[in-house]
């Protein structure tokens, strides 16, 4: 995602744990309730997600993904799709957590952040 990124002239990403933990909390969700969707089963949007994960942001965003077999295929699927490319190549994000579940899937969820 970072080659990615900096084609475009964006800085890399860095992990953040409060994102990571919402993107898997997120994924496995998912996962378990078959809900392939950015709306939760409980009615949450992704911003709900990562505040309830301890992150404060200024600037959010979201991609999911399902059945792809590694994150190769889950990249060139999300840079073919003009929604989720937007989101990788946003250079407004710093900062990135990645969830990922095998069950019935596989499941993917990137959480994209820069705090406020």
């Amino acid at each position: 995602m970072n080659v990615e990124r900096a084609a475009a002239g964006c800085k890399a990403l860095t992990v953040d744990a409060d994102l990571t933990e919402a993107a898997q909390d997120y994924t496995d969700a998912m996962a378990a309730t078959g809900n392939f969707s950015h709306t939760g089963t409980d009615g949450s949007q992704p911003q709900d997600r990562i505040e309830a994960a301890g992150y404060t942001w200024s600037r959010s965003g979201e991609n999911i993904a399902k059945g792809q077999a590694d994150a190769a295929a889950v990249m060139d699927a999300w840079m073919h799709s003009p929604g989720h490319r937007a989101n990788i190549l946003n250079c407004g994000f710093t900062e990135i957590g990645v969830g990922v579940s095998t069950d019935g899937g596989p499941w993917w969820t990137q959480d994209f952040g820069t705090p406020s």
